[in-house]
């Protein structure tokens, strides 16, 4: 079983293509860095691969299950960490973790091994809306990771997090997790460095693919 194989995804709002042609394949414990200016189709590509956008052509297989026929197989398997870190403002750290473990299944052991692992038992009873931005991001990361999901798909996951706390979450959704990682990034030089296979986006279109890119090739998304 692949962690992707995607044939010719297409996906588009109105007559806006957000997508055109994007053909991938990932094994599992791989990791795909997706580079692209903004609007270039990256954070579409997500949220299609997370059964949360329908295509509107193509074939989308993720963990083994045909999108978007059997989305309901995907998503307790899949880890989302997007630029919104869908969680409530007004609830405190735990009772949102609480509340997504209640959808998954998990019990409150697993959401406090998460809260430990993102060293943030100390702030779990706060409301988030009293948290700084990066002490909500690494809640987010908690709850990406919290149902122990086979592939992660990551919109920038270091936003907001200095250097300590990048280091702290690397074992939660860095490679040394072992889970297969689909990475939008707009840093090269970090993101090559962990790419197994590399894709580029320009408006919607896929115009670098592979499993090696250089850093020149890189810069010329964004020109």
């Amino acid at each position: 079983m692949r962690a992707l194989e995607v044939e010719g995804l297409a996906r588009h709002f109105g007559e806006r293509e957000a997508l055109s042609g994007v053909s991938v394949s990932l094994e599992m414990g791989q990791t795909l860095v997706v580079f692209g200016p903004n609007g270039a189709g990256k954070t579409t590509l997500l949220r299609v691969l997370a059964s949360l956008l329908r295509p509107h052509a193509g074939d989308v297989r993720v963990l083994g299950s045909t999108l978007p026929v059997n989305a309901w197989e995907v998503r307790g398997r899949v880890g989302l960490l997007g630029h919104e870190p869908l969680l409530y403002r007004e609830l405190t750290a735990r009772e949102n973790l609480m509340f997504h473990a209640r959808l998954h299944g998990v019990g409150a052991s697993r959401v406090s091994e998460v809260l430990d692992a993102v060293a943030m038992s100390a702030r779990c009873q706060e409301p988030l809306r009293s948290l700084s931005r990066g002490m909500v991001q690494r809640v987010a990361i908690a709850r990406a990771v919290l149902h122990d999901p086979q592939l992660l798909l990551l919109d920038e996951p270091h936003s907001n997090l200095d250097p300590a706390a990048v280091e702290l979450v690397a074992p939660l959704i860095g490679a040394a997790s072992g889970r297969a990682r689909v990475i939008c990034s707009h840093d090269p030089a970090g993101g090559l460095a962990q790419a197994d296979r590399v894709l580029g986006l320009r408006e919607g279109r896929q115009v670098l693919w592979g499993e090696h890119a250089s850093p020149q090739q890189i810069a010329e998304l964004y020109r």
